[in-house]
């Protein structure tokens, strides 16, 4: 199945002329995993030609503004855009009483149904059939979390010619050894996928850090990962600030992601005090080579893995 992160705000606490507020999204297939959702969210989709009902999974990191101000505008445009499908909502606690007060006080009404679902300790917070969604504190100044989308083992490779010497016929049974089911053939023997199956692949796995300073705890939570989005909210010389106030810097982002041997890099959450990004991506570059310093509306695919 198709998977793509797409950027749609990067910045801060503060909008920029080319940053939006923090929100990113997993598009995988016709469903969409939000990761936070600042300000301006349901423009952006537009631009980014997102669409508006599919179904949704929003995940909101804490209760700082910048990250939750856009889930009004967003559910109201899902409304009057007559939205059917549920949107599930996945946050700290306080994230029910902040949109059901929002929803009261605004008097907007939903076409939809909207789950909300608090989040009270780390680990497993949603179970798909092929993929689940973890969460781990983060080492932030309020309550918050970030989340870690893991996508479960596929079947290994199918090899048309051992079914065919086994006497397999083509068609359901194929998919069904394909798919890890053990099949009956019409003699009476039984043939088990790991006999015309290569080994079990594993699935992708993308963390979103949310607002965080360093800490052990997320190593572990990001190992492995094929995309790791961390903040880098200042640039290095501003380290002691970044401690102050519960950030990290483009550094420490990346020895983060050396120590959790993760694929990928991809920094967010810029102060809005950085025009251009170039002093970021150098300052991580000198620790973690494969970094990009994310900009609105950047896509990054995830394709599937041998």
């Amino acid at each position: 199945m198709s998977m793509k992160v797409v950027f749609l705000g990067t910045s801060g606490a503060i909008p920029t002329v080319k940053r939006s507020l923090p929100c990113v999204v997993i598009q995988r297939g016709n469903e969409l995993l939000m990761m936070d959702c600042g300000e301006s969210t349901q423009r952006q989709m537009i631009k980014a030609k997102i669409g508006f009902h599919k179904k949704t999974k929003v995940f909101l990191s804490h209760l700082h503004g910048d990250h939750v101000l856009g889930m009004p505008g967003l559910l109201q445009t899902m409304a009057l855009m007559n939205r059917k499908k549920k949107i599930e909502v996945y946050g700290p606690e306080g994230t029910e009483a902040f949109l059901r007060c929002v929803q009261e006080s605004l008097r907007f009404g939903l076409t939809f149904d909207l789950e909300i679902n608090e989040i009270h300790k780390a680990g497993t917070v949603c179970v798909e059939n092929d993929f689940s969604v973890e969460a781990v504190a983060s080492n932030h100044v309020a309550p918050s979390y970030s989340f870690a989308f893991l996508e479960k083992p596929r079947p290994g490779k199918f090899f048309p010619e051992k079914a065919k010497a086994l006497g397999v016929p083509k068609g359901l049974l194929w998919s069904k050894l394909q798919h890890g089911e053990l099949v009956a053939l019409s003699d009476g023997r039984l043939v088990k996928p790991r006999e015309v199956t290569g080994a079990a692949r594993s699935g992708r796995k993308i963390v979103y850090s949310g607002d965080t300073k360093p800490s052990d705890d997320f190593v572990k939570f990001a190992f492995g990962a094929d995309i790791l989005i961390h903040e880098a909210t200042f640039d290095d010389s501003l380290a002691e600030k970044a401690e102050l106030d519960w950030h990290s810097t483009p550094s420490q982002a990346a020895i983060q992601a050396k120590k959790a041997e993760v694929k990928m890099l991809a920094l967010t959450h810029i102060s809005a005090r950085y025009t251009d990004s170039t002093l970021l991506l150098q300052q991580a570059r000198e620790v973690f080579e494969n970094v990009v310093v994310a900009e609105d509306f950047l896509v990054l695919d995830l394709p599937l893995g041998e």
